[in-house]
Formats: structure tokens, C-alpha cells, sequence
């Protein structure tokens, strides 16, 4: 009887010593690492002075230590101190499959990154879509990771909302629907010495590891009232985007709010509106003489406009803004033009004047820079920004290009362009948004806009 009451005791107090008062568990117990294993490459992991340590070795593939449970909704918090030359990151809700990519390593990751870019805190989709929140998207948090010191780090994933904070400064904010549970992971990347030999032998280290699955909604931690909303949720507007004035130009199941470019309704052949998406069929490739062009029967002065695009092998298409109909022109509708295409296998990228043709280009005018593309039958954000004549182009979260539509600069762009025929091209004061159909098979969702 005595001895079965001791197991107990035993018991319990182990229990407690992983679990605190307020729910919190610890991840890491200071002395070694079980609960935790390696995926990936071949760099190594430590345990010294009550830290985990990872040091980068020669290699072509990244290296996570992973916990052995999957984790859904919860609040996790650690602190982390990285050397200033290289790149690491926390993967959350993330996955490895043998029928994914060899059972590489994917999903959610907070990044830490030292370098002067600063996108400590963002959000990146591990080896599958790339960037979903850069720090460009919030440049006042740049400054929250402290280079050569412990940071805090903390990440909140509850349902489709995911938050970030670096020593109590809110980082990231974004809405996602891929992945809702998968194990945590702390990342080594990985080093071609070849080109960085300095960085090999460099260190990385996570202590206090800690994670809250239960009452979270409680323990949330307040959210920056400046910091920019990034959502990925098909076609649903977040109530902090309705509260800043965002609109759905496209409902997901209708065409309400559209027509075709010169008519009064929307085209009755060339567009699908299916599964949540609205998709330019595939013609003969010829310009607005399937379907034709649509536009939005609203026209707009300043705003800002985002969606998401997917193209197919060989695909052209575009956004066009500020389109009047004026010109009455015998193929597409006229205005200034975000370009949709396959760079790789469209001939139209290596046409006009220094790719001035290529995906989220000002078409036949200036050529996107900066841009960070997914493959052909991967979903893409487009964004453009427009505001008091001055206009940006974004391609998933980074900025590729912005001009004045009335400066003199632009005037001479268009007067050796194709479009040097129409008087004031592009300088309309309002107009239409326009998605162009070329011919080729391009979705289209989550469409939105937001007035200036």
C-alpha cells in the first residue's frame, strides 16, 4: 500500500514538474532532448547550460529538431539567441510525409533572420508556398529582434489566426486555412560552405520552451492596432479587414458586381465560376475574343486591390486598372496593366524592353524587380496599391515595382510603348478594374478592395 502511494506521489510530482499552475508545459527539460527528433539534414544538436544548441554543418538540406507529439491550436513561447551570420527559424503545425517531396520537412515557420533585412518574426511556409508575411508588411517591428542577445519569441495558433511577437512587439498577423495541427520543429538551415565558409560551425540556441493548449483564449496577448492583416482564407473577409473598410469584389459563387468589358452584362461563354474561384477558360490563346474581358461595374479612384491568381502552363492574362472603355478598342480594354504570365514558357517575357513584359510587370512599360513567383498550379497574390496617382505592384508579399502615373518619367515610358496611341494613357482619374482574358485558362479568388 505504501509503495503504490509513493509511485503516486511520484507520479504526480513529475506531472507537475511539466505542467505549471497556469497550464504551461515544458517542452525542452534543460538536460536533454528527449521528446524531440531529427528530420532533414545532418546538422547537430547540443544540450549546454540547460539550452539546446544547433551548429551548421556542410549541406544542401536545412535540419529541424522536431517534438515527437503534433500540436493544433496553442500558445508557444521560448527564447533563442542566433550568430549574426546565419538564418534559422521555429516550424509550427508543420508536417513530413514519405509521398511529400521525400519526406521533406513543411509547413509554418516564425523566422529568425539576423541579417539587415530584418524579417525576424514573419511568417514563412516552409519548402511549399514561400513567403506569407514578410516584414515589409509591418516595417515597425524590424526592430524588435536584438542581434547577439536572448529574444523571446512568442507564436499564437488558434483556429486559422496566427500571431507572432519578438520581445513582447507584435510581428506577424495572418489568417491561413493549409495546415491546423503538425509538430514543432527548431530549424538549422542549412550551408553551402563553397560560397559562405564562415557560417559553417555557426550556433544557434532555444531555451525556457514552454506551450499552453487550454485555455487560450484567456491568455492571448494583445494585438497592435498599427500591424497590417495578411488573410489567406479563400474569398472570407477577417472582421479586422471589414473594420478597415476591405470589400469582396468577388462573393465566391456569383458574378455579382461584374461584366463584360463593353457590355451590360456579365460574358454568357469563356469565364467559370466554380469551387469557389473565377476562371478564364482556355481559348486559342487570342486576346478578348472568347469570353472577352470583365470588369467591375464600380469604378475606383484610390485604393488598394488583392487577389489571388493561378495560372496554367503557357498562361497570359492581366489586371488592368483604371480602365475607362473610352478607347473603345477592338481587343482588350485599355488602362495600365499587371501582368499575369508564364515567364518560362510564354513568349511574351522575352518581348518589349528588359522584361517589361514578365509576371506583375506594368505591362510593356517598367519590369517587375524583386519578385518571388510560385510554379505554374500554385496560387499567387497580386496586389496593387494606388493612391494619389502614385501606384505600387506586389507579387506575394514583396514590392516589385511603383511609379506616378503622371510624372513626366511615366509619359516617356508610354510614348515608346504600345500604347503611345492613346492620349493621357493611364491618367484617368477613376476607372475600372479589369481581369483580362487572353485566351488562356487563369483563376481567379478572393478578390477584395479597399477605398482610399
Amino acid at each position: 500500500m505504501k509503495k503504490n502511494l509513493a509511485l503516486s506521489l511520484l507520479f504526480l510530482f513529475l506531472l507537475m514538474s511539466c505542467k505549471n499552475e497556469n497550464g504551461w508545459q515544458e517542452l525542452f527539460n534543460g538536460k536533454n532532448l528527449d521528446g524531440w527528433v531529427i528530420k532533414g539534414g545532418k546538422a547537430k544538436f547540443t544540450v549546454e547550460d540547460k539550452a539546446i544548441v544547433g551548429e551548421t554543418v556542410l549541406g544542401n538540406q536545412s535540419t529541424f529538431l522536431c517534438t515527437s507529439k503534433n500540436y493544433g491550436d496553442f500558445i508557444l513561447e521560448l527564447e533563442l539567441n542566433v550568430d549574426t551570420s546565419m538564418n534559422s527559424g521555429i516550424q509550427f503545425r508543420s508536417q513530413s510525409f514519405p509521398e511529400f517531396k521525400n519526406g521533406i520537412v513543411h509547413g509554418y515557420q516564425m523566422e529568425v533572420d539576423p541579417s539587415s533585412r530584418g524579417w525576424s518574426g514573419g511568417i514563412y511556409d516552409e519548402s511549399r508556398r514561400g513567403w506569407l508575411y514578410t516584414l515589409d508588411s509591418n516595417p515597425e517591428a524590424k526592430t524588435a529582434f536584438k542581434n547577439g542577445e536572448w529574444n523571446k519569441y512568442r507564436i499564437e495558433a488558434i483556429g486559422n489566426h496566427i500571431m507572432t511577437w519578438i520581445n513582447g512587439i507584435q510581428t506577424a498577423d495572418l489568417l491561413d486555412n493549409t495546415d491546423s495541427t503538425g509538430f514543432i520543429a527548431l530549424q538549422v538551415h542549412f550551408v553551402f560552405g563553397e560560397e559562405n565558409p564562415w557560417t559553417v560551425g555557426t550556433k544557434v540556441k532555444w531555451r525556457n520552451i514552454r506551450i499552453l493548449t487550454h485555455n487560450l483564449e484567456a491568455n492571448r496577448q494583445k494585438t497592435s492596432k498599427e500591424i497590417t492583416q495578411i488573410n489567406f482564407i479563400p474569398n472570407k473577409l477577417s472582421d479586422f479587414e471589414k473594420k478597415n473598410g476591405w470589400k469582396l469584389l468577388f462573393d465566391g459563387v456569383s458574378s455579382s458586381g461584374w461584366r463584360g468589358a463593353y457590355k451590360d452584362k456579365f460574358p454568357e461563354k469563356g469565364w467559370e465560376i466554380k469551387d469557389g474561384t473565377m476562371t478564364v477558360l482556355k481559348a486559342e490563346g487570342k486576346e478578348s475574343e472568347n469570353g472577352g474581358d470583365i470588369v467591375t461595374i464600380k469604378e475606383y479612384k484610390n485604393f488598394e486591390l488583392s487577389l489571388d491568381f493561378l495560372i496554367t502552363d503557357s498562361a497570359n492574362s492581366g489586371i488592368k486598372y483604371y480602365v475607362t472603355e473610352s478607347e473603345k478598342n477592338k481587343g482588350s480594354a485599355i488602362g495600365p496593366e499587371y501582368q499575369i504570365l508564364d515567364d518560362l514558357h510564354h513568349p511574351d517575357a522575352k518581348l518589349g524592353r528588359d522584361g517589361n513584359r514578365t509576371l506583375a510587370s506594368l505591362y510593356d512599360l517598367i519590369p517587375a524587380k524583386n519578385k518571388r513567383d510560385n510554379a505554374v498550379g500554385l496560387w499567387n497574390n497580386a496586389r496593387i496599391l494606388a493612391n494619389n496617382y502614385h501606384v505600387e505592384h506586389w507579387l506575394n508579399g514583396f514590392k516589385v515595382l511603383e511609379y506616378n502615373r503622371k510624372s513626366q518619367e511615366f509619359r516617356d515610358l508610354v510614348a515608346i510603348s504600345k500604347y503611345k496611341i492613346w492620349e493621357k494613357f493611364g491618367e484617368a482619374e477613376q476607372g475600372h478594374i479589369l481581369l483580362q482574358d487572353h485566351g488562356s485558362k487563369v483563376s481567379f479568388r478572393s478578390i477584395k478592395i479597399r477605398e482610399l
